[in-house]
């Protein structure tokens, strides 16, 4: 049976000068290789279990390990575990340092004392990667909002984490921005690494999640394949609303949809709308 990559057992945390914890008796299980979406309301603590994951912030209780190796606030193995999970935050002024976006994503490497060949291999490779090499020699403050979440995640991705933690990342997106995050997920998920989301854009997390948690009261109250998650959504999470598709396909006979896997593209909801067509004027209704 392989080890978890990563495990909170009954974690809490309470931010200073507060009396109500953000976090209490937290506790979930990630494996390797999947794609998660975070959900739950504003304030349910979703940045802060982010944070947390990657030792930014300390517990105040409850343990955090990494593939069975427990969270040691001791500088070397904090420099250890954040070279495994990368975080790019919702906000990407946090993020970025420098003063172009070539030196934004050299900082990282720069910084774990690699070989000058190295650091220039992977800024390339970066670059190429991220789309970005037309825009390498441009200023950060000349970039829109969604050039400067690519930048972001590159400087981060360039550092080849194993978990990639993505806090809000559709915010103030537009369509197109979307879908080119979608697709650059895709590529660094193929290339191996695990990643997670934290967003309230449903629509995103019900096409691109294999993998559903939702967090509320402190804890994560519901942790499954995002395929018996959606399709047990009024009874699990009706509270956070309802993706786009999946309320189009509930609108759907009972009996049609019994069979059937629920669409998560506009593709897929195309294909299931017009095979309902075709079976109603051939056979009536179903």
């Amino acid at each position: 049976m392989s080890v978890p990559l990563l495990e909170f057992h009954q974690v809490g945390f309470r931010y200073p000068n507060t009396t109500t914890p953000v976090l209490q008796d937290c506790s979930f299980t990630l494996e390797a290789g999947q794609k998660v979406a975070l959900l739950g309301l504003n304030g349910s603590g979703k940045s802060t279990l982010f944070y947390l994951a990657a030792a930014l912030y300390r517990r105040d209780r409850g343990e955090i390990y990494w593939q069975g190796q427990r969270l040691v606030h001791q500088p070397e193995r904090l420099r250890q575990w954040r070279q495994r999970i990368g975080l790019a935050f919702q906000d990407p002024e946090q993020q970025l340092v420098a003063a172009t976006v070539a030196e934004d994503i050299s900082y990282g490497l720069y910084n774990l004392d690699l070989p000058t060949a190295e650091i220039e291999a992977r800024l390339y490779q970066t670059l190429q990667d991220f789309d970005l090499v037309e825009l390498a020699d441009r200023p950060l403050h000349h970039l829109s909002l969604g050039q400067k979440r690519r930048v972001a995640l590159a400087g981060v991705m360039a550092l080849a984490p194993t978990l990639l933690l993505l806090d809000e990342p559709t915010t103030y997106l537009d369509s197109q921005q979307r879908q080119q995050l979608g697709r650059v997920l895709e590529k660094i998920h193929q290339q191996g690494t695990t990643i997670v989301i934290a967003t309230h854009d449903l629509d995103f997390a019900y096409g691109w999640a294999d993998w559903i948690m939702i967090l509320a009261n402190g804890h994560v109250v519901v942790s499954d394949r995002a395929s018996h998650v959606f399709g047990q959504w009024p009874t699990l999470a009706a509270e956070l609303g309802t993706p786009t598709l999946l309320a189009l396909w509930q609108q759907f006979p009972a009996s049609w949809r019994q069979h059937r896997p629920f669409p998560r593209t506009v593709a897929d909801c195309s294909q299931e709308l017009i095979a309902l067509f075709q079976s109603l004027l051939q056979n009536g209704p179903p």
